[in-house]
């Protein structure tokens, strides 16, 4: 069955932001008077939606500090430092190839809105996308309820429509909208734990979106 709809995950899917976001912890980490530090296959490791459980999984204590407060500093000082996040390798590729194919396009996103319309500005990608839906606050809690409105408005069938991400979260949010689910290890989390979930895990965005167009998860 031909897919109709791609949603697309952005921070660590079609952003490549996983290097920062480990430097922004230990940024985080070291302002709040912590002592642990995390290198890339640590921090892949305790990543995870929502976000408060992944801050305490980091070592966070909120009774010193409240997730409020740290939400806002590592915010403060991610968003202008992701200026600098290029595409990942095969991204526009593949938004290329699925515009070609004829398949419709939006980014579902657990940033803010604001956020994530800066950076895909940014990057000159935005003819790509029907829509970004994004959160409304910085707290990053889910992107159900987003997706759910926007299935429900658009009127597209769900059996047409496919999740890539690059988290057990964005697997979560496609069952939870009742689509197909297709991940990536090049991102937040690592294959072994995205496989675990049963969805397909390509290596990067490249092969997720040449297992999809060839139809091979549908």
């Amino acid at each position: 069955m031909k897919p109709e709809l791609i949603l697309w995950d952005w921070n660590g899917t079609l952003l490549d932001d996983v290097a920062l976001c480990v430097d922004a912890l230990n940024r985080l980490l070291e302002r709040h008077g912590y002592a642990q530090r995390y290198d890339l296959a640590s921090y892949r490791e305790i990543f995870g939606f929502p976000i408060v459980d992944y801050y305490r999984r980091a070592g966070f204590d909120f009774a010193k500090d409240s997730f409020e407060d740290l939400a806002e500093s590592y915010m403060a000082d991610y968003i202008p430092a992701s200026a600098a996040c290029p595409l990942m390798e095969g991204a526009v590729e593949a938004l290329a190839a699925f515009r070609a194919a004829g398949v419709r396009q939006v980014v579902l996103s657990a940033s803010p809105v604001t956020t994530l319309q800066q950076q895909v500005a940014e990057r000159g990608v935005r003819h790509y996308f029907d829509r970004l839906l994004g959160l409304g606050d910085i707290y990053a809690k889910s992107k159900v309820e987003v997706g759910l409105r926007y299935l429900a408005e658009s009127g597209f069938d769900r059996r047409r429509a496919v999740m890539i991400g690059d988290s057990v979260h964005d697997f979560e949010v496609a069952q939870a909208l009742g689509v197909r689910c297709v991940l990536q290890a090049a991102g937040h989390q690592p294959a072994a734990v995205l496989r675990a979930t049963g969805a397909p895990a390509a290596d990067n965005v490249r092969q997720a979106a040449a297992l999809i167009l060839k139809e091979d998860v549908l």
